[in-house]
């Protein structure tokens, strides 16, 4: 995420509220597993508190509305590791297998076997993402917890997978897939060349059905921390939402939303829960529409930088995507051309609606899968009746500081946008 902040101004890591994207220099966020996770729950010796905490999980979940590839899981199909495990599989966690730092821990390159998803040595079967929480972090068990607790019950293409955890004394770590092709955020800000319209159109509509899922069970679940740096690649550019935190349950059927301690990300986080702490369903449709505005200016949510009035891109932009016909203008310069008029069009209407300033005239995120299927075929796809959009050969790869994607501050060029907006 990026550095913490407490009721809207600055404070140190332990009472930790919004966390600001503000700029290159303050971002954690390339860090894929980064800004709101790392602790644990239970392990070798507190098995049964685990089994306890998933029997809590899966009663909120029975009866829920599966689809689209998603899955309830009956009991949680987690490995347990001891830490001499992970000392092992990570090489002793040497820096040289780092793979990014966040405000609640460190991530590292472990090695475990493909089948048993037992420890391995350096090289030997495949890699996994292990993420040690800092042992001063003050709510990082918390967060911990809800990860182990959402992903250990919940399976779905668009959600990454927790592969195990490990809690021993004051260590407490999880074992995730590898992501190589790292996060959104990393291809749309950390590239020396801009990323490709088509991919980008890809990721967000993985990431739709991943909020949709979510969105769609018997009891909803609010991810509460959607944005760019969230979203993890897999080879192929299928987009997994990570980091769940910061998780919550949704409201009961007689509420309307959860009161909740403001946690997020500066630009992200919806103006109704800024405001008074209500956390609706549709503040993830809010956030959503945000990273919507992200993929198609190339512009950060939050920088302060940038001239002032303009600092927040919702509030700077809203304006625009009002005005049909002054879409286009906002749109990066780094890929004109490779999308139409229609697109274009499309893009703004579903942007527009998913930042209302009313969490009520926001659509459900199954109506946003839909229009973005809609946009997917009306330009990047020959044929709608595939799902997987044509990628050119050239944008297949990426700079080699993007691999693996989890490098904080890894070095890129900041793409600056004209000045004027007339």
């Amino acid at each position: 995420m990026g550095h913490c902040i407490s009721s809207l101004s600055s404070s140190s890591s332990s009472k930790t509220g919004l966390h600001s994207h503000a700029s290159t220099n303050n971002h954690s966020n390339g860090t894929e597993f980064s800004s709101s996770t790392t602790t644990t729950l239970a392990t070798t010796n507190s098995s049964v508190g685990l089994r306890s905490q998933f029997s809590e999980a899966a009663s909120e979940y029975s009866g829920g509305i599966i689809g689209d590839s998603g899955l309830i899981l009956e009991s949680p199909a987690l490995r347990v590791y001891s830490f001499q495990d992970l000392t092992t599989a990570t090489k002793n966690f040497r820096s040289d297998s780092m793979l990014g730092q966040g405000g609640f821990g460190k991530v590292y390159r472990g090695w475990i076997d493909t089948k048993t998803l037992a420890p391995s040595k350096a090289g030997s079967g495949m890699i996994a993402a292990v993420k040690r929480l800092n042992s001063e972090s003050v709510q990082g068990f918390a967060e911990w917890r809800s990860e182990v607790n959402f992903l250990g019950m919940l399976s779905h293409p668009n959600l990454v997978k927790l592969l195990g955890y490990c809690r021993e004394d004051k260590e407490l770590l999880l074992v995730y897939e590898f992501m190589p092709k790292g996060s959104l955020e990393s291809h749309l800000f950390r590239r020396n060349e801009p990323f490709p319209w088509d991919l980008r159109i890809k990721i967000v509509l993985g990431a739709a059905r991943g909020l949709a899922f979510l969105h769609g069970l018997q009891r909803e679940v609010i991810y509460r921390d959607f944005k760019a740096s969230n979203i993890l690649l897999d080879s192929n550019f299928d987009a997994k939402l990570s980091d769940f935190g910061l998780a919550k349950f949704g409201p009961s059927q007689e509420k309307s939303h959860v009161t909740t301690r403001i946690m997020g990300t500066f630009g992200y986080a919806a103006p109704e829960y800024m405001a008074t702490g209500h956390l609706y369903v549709k503040s993830d449709v809010y956030a959503f529409g945000v990273v919507l505005l992200e993929v198609m200016t190339g512009e950060r949510a939050y920088n302060p930088k940038r001239p002032k009035g303009q600092e927040n891109l919702v509030e700077w932009l809203r304006p625009e995507l009002l005005r049909k016909h002054r879409v286009k203008h906002i749109m990066d310069q780094g890929i004109k051309g490779q999308y139409s008029s229609k697109v274009v069009a499309e893009m703004g209407r579903i942007t527009l609606s998913c930042v209302s300033p009313d969490p009520k005239n926001r659509p459900h995120m199954k109506e946003v899968v839909d229009v973005l299927e809609r946009i997917q075929c009306i330009n990047v796809v020959t044929d709608c009746s595939s799902t997987k959009p044509t990628v050119s050969s050239s944008s297949r790869s990426s700079p080699r500081h993007y691999q693996y994607g989890y490098r904080a501050g890894a070095p890129g060029v900041e793409r600056r946008r004209p000045a004027a907006r007339t």
